[in-house]
């Protein structure tokens, strides 16, 4: 095939094959992905394309959308990457047919990576050199003659007394070498045999941790000190290793402290790819090998380990999603007046009354250690003063002191009244109480007095302000500081958006940092929006929105829907109801009031006389029907409490009442009213088998658990939920072994050599031991050596 520059330039990306590819992956049609990725275009957001044009895309959910887009914009990146990278070597005039189809059939950005990268290099590869003498017609031959036949062809190669004596060839074996090495990097340019080689060391092969001794230390004691104990002498197949484990072996190895290496058998790859060709001459099985050994095993491993990263990357990415998502959608406390109080031991215990729209009342501080009485009358003096009807206690250092005087308080002064009190977790307050955000919003008060108004306000309405803290503070994942941290970022934008579009924001009360996440809306239009209704009042109505400077007919559009006015003339500005299908809900309105059936036949009327979708003609009388439903509505409450347990009242047997506040692979930490966070394991999440814990559980969930193994001195909590977990209480000891980890960033190069694994990191000194068998550990349970055990604690 000969390529020229009108066949270059005649290469475009294929967008509706893209899209065939991602209806395929998402299993919906062509159409559908066609529709979505117009509208993205046409500057539609995911949350108004998946809630407003459904006779568009064909009623898709949100996460069917987000996904096409997704998927359409990370292949059709491939394909440009693909484009560029064949341009890039037909202009250095090295674009061979060969190369050419393994630029076309890679499948990843690594596969095309690794292939242009000789071609970034000043150096010549050895095989470029052997073309550029001439030995490609030599190289074609070696796939038909026999040795002594190849021999004889190779003389008709040699020549000498070129003017550039690099170019010379000095003899039918230098020939001959030259032409294995074109042949050798023809093998590893191949992409069948690099998913072949792909698959047989994923197959085969084992991930292999050794711990790196400090120079000075005893070995026995690094082993028995290292965090990372369970990977000190560990083996587990390539196909086997659980994403959590990659994650924390691939900190250990950043922190040097793992040698960290892929262990494949060469051979068994080299005999593999020989028998796809009839060696007729020894040279082309040394081609073969060659290319293997020199190329294609190395570039595999590396690609082998970046996909291992990359699926850890996103599991504990997704882990974290998933954990944010249903903490944002924790049912709020509406109508309540609060008493937020963020404990304190040596600077005191602040607190802060709100009434039952978030505004802050008054503030005042005490010292439950020092002056036990005196912060008794200070809570019920607040308590009876503001008319409080719910205290929210965080959960850090003091906590217990405080809910003990609490519980007092409510107990001997508002036994018979509807007052309780409830545990608040304080992950993020302090980022928040110093953050410009608070700033802005109480200029005048002190940063304690921020984090105290903080603790209500997220009982109160978590979504409105947890959207105030940077995701990654508020403590739901574990993995959060060293997977990608822009995609991370990137996800979590997009669980805030999500929720706060499927939630609803009233408009009038929403904070900036609440109104960003709007659709349509960003953060500078957000200031605009609060910053009229500071000058002008409250706004009345959805049309009013239109006075906003900087907010202009395609961003009303987006996000007007989303926007509830409870104070509106019109009611329909107080539902999903979008302005641009008031006409045909005014004429619904009056049937669903009367409480009247909206039939087929008369909902196919209102679409054709309004130019609308049946779909969206069912969904105006399905909101109608019940206005403005709070999707929260549907999750766990927080739990209210009117006592207090302490530590050393806890026995083994006893049921709990507990909140799931962060969900990972190997179960999940419970927040049971204490300082100290309780951990469910896996196994005991149910009495069938669970392998996922997010099948069975989630944040927020409230659960009643048995208290399965107390450990005093360290003071840690095993619970279960089990139905038998009591009866097997009785000389029953809680399993020990795995760990779960965190992440990576830069990963070390492994370089294979014929018949042996992956060399590890070049200069690291692995512990001196005695040979033993290496064992794979069970499943985690979340204490044992585990880098984020402090987790517990909190």
């Amino acid at each position: 095939m000969e390529f020229t520059q009108e066949t270059i330039d005649a290469l475009q990306i294929n967008e509706v094959e893209i899209m065939k590819k991602v209806a395929e992956e998402l299993n919906i049609r062509v159409p559908q992905v066609s529709a979505v990725i117009s509208l993205v275009a046409e500057g539609c957001t995911i949350p108004f394309i998946a809630r407003y044009r459904k006779e568009k895309h064909g009623s898709l959910d949100e996460l069917q959308v987000r996904e096409s887009d997704h998927l359409f914009n990370s292949y059709k990146a491939l394909e440009e990457t693909r484009l560029a990278n064949v341009r890039k070597v037909f202009e250095q005039g090295k674009l061979t047919e060969t190369l050419y189809n393994a630029f076309m059939s890679a499948k990843t950005l690594a596969e095309l990576e690794d292939l242009y990268a000789p071609f970034k290099k000043k150096k010549k590869t050895r095989g470029m050199i052997a073309i550029e003498k001439g030995l490609e017609a030599l190289a074609d031959a070696m796939y038909e003659l026999d040795d002594a036949a190849l021999l004889a062809k190779a003389a008709e190669f040699v020549k000498t007394g070129n003017e550039d004596a690099s170019l010379n060839v000095e003899s039918a074996e230098d020939a001959i070498a030259g032409a294995k090495d074109i042949v050798a990097e023809r093998i590893s340019q191949d992409s069948a045999n690099r998913e072949a080689l792909h698959d047989h060391y994923m197959a085969t092969g084992t991930m292999v941790t050794k711990g790196i001794v400090p120079e000075g230390v005893d070995p026995e004691k690094a082993e028995r000190e290292s965090t990372y104990k369970m990977y000190w002498d560990y083996s587990e197949p390539l196909n086997q290793v659980k994403p959590h484990r990659i994650l924390a072996i691939n900190r250990a190895e950043k922190e040097g402290a793992l040698e960290v290496t892929i262990d494949v058998d060469v051979d068994s790859a080299i005999k593999l790819i020989q028998k796809k060709f009839k060696l007729n001459n020894k040279a082309m099985g040394e081609a073969i090998e060659d290319g293997i050994v020199r190329s294609l095993s190395p570039a595999v491993i590396r690609e082998i380990r970046s996909d291992e990263f990359d699926e850890a990357d996103e599991h504990g990415i997704g882990i974290f999603s998933e954990n944010l998502k249903n903490l944002l959608m924790t049912q709020p406390i509406k109508g309540s007046r609060v008493l937020g109080i963020d404990p304190g031991i040596r600077t005191g215990t602040k607190c802060a009354a709100l009434d039952e729209t978030g505004k802050y009342l008054g503030y005042f501080k005490f010292f439950q250690v020092t002056d036990p009485q005196d912060s008794y009358n200070q809570i019920n003096n607040a308590i009876d003063k503001y008319d409080i009807q719910v205290v929210a206690v965080g959960n850090g250092t003091g906590s217990q002191e405080v809910q003990a005087i609490v519980t007092k308080v409510i107990s001997e002064n508002y036994k018979d009244s509807d007052v309780v009190f409830t545990v608040v977790d304080e992950s993020g307050a302090s980022v928040y109480s110093a953050s410009d955000v608070a700033r802005e919003e109480f200029p005048e008060l002190d940063l304690t007095i921020r984090g105290a108004i903080s603790m209500g306000r997220r009982l109160q309405d978590p979504l409105a302000e947890l959207v105030k803290i940077d995701p990654k503070a508020i403590g739901v994942g574990l993995y959060q500081h060293d997977v990608n941290q822009k995609k991370l970022s990137d996800k979590l934008d997009e669980v805030v958006e999500s929720v706060v579009n499927n939630v609803g924001v009233n408009l009038n009360t929403a904070s900036a940092y609440l109104l960003k996440y709007v659709s349509g809306i960003n953060s500078s239009l957000a200031k605009k929006i609060v910053a009229y209704r500071d000058a002008n009042g409250k706004i009345t109505s959805r049309e009013d929105l239109k006075k906003v400077p900087g907010l202009g007919p395609k961003a009303f559009e987006q996000c007007a829907g989303f926007l509830k006015i409870a104070e509106s003339a019109e009611p329909l500005d107080n539902t999903w109801v979008h302005p641009e299908n008031y006409p045909v809900a005014k004429e619904i309105l009056p049937l669903v009031q009367k409480n009247e059936k909206i039939t087929a036949e008369l909902k196919k009327q209102l679409a054709e006389k309004y130019g609308v979708g049946e779909t969206t003609v069912s969904d105006i009388a399905e909101e109608l029907a019940k206005p403005n439903r709070d999707p929260r509505d549907g999750y766990p409450a927080p739990i209210m409490q009117k006592g207090v347990v302490n530590f050393e009242d806890l026995r083994t047997g006893m049921k709990v009442t507990g909140k799931i506040k962060n969900v990972v692979d190997f179960g999940a930490f419970v927040d049971i009213g204490l300082h100290e966070t309780g951990l469910i394991h896996v196994s005991e999440l149910s009495d069938s088998f669970v392998s996922n814990p997010m099948d069975v559980i989630k944040v927020g969930d409230v659960k009643e658990f048995t208290i399965i193994d107390l450990d005093m001195d360290r003071k840690r909590i095993s619970l279960s939920l089990k139905s038998d977990a009591a009866s097997r209480l009785t000389g029953e000891k809680g399993s020990s072994s795995a760990s779960s980890g965190t992440s990576t960033g830069k990963k070390r190069i492994v370089v294979v050599k014929k018949g042996t694994g992956a060399s590890g990191a070049a200069g690291a000194k692995p512990a001196d031991r005695k040979p033993r068998e290496r064992q794979n550990y069970g499943s985690d349970d979340g204490y044992s050596y585990n880098p984020f055990a402090a987790l517990l604690k909190k």
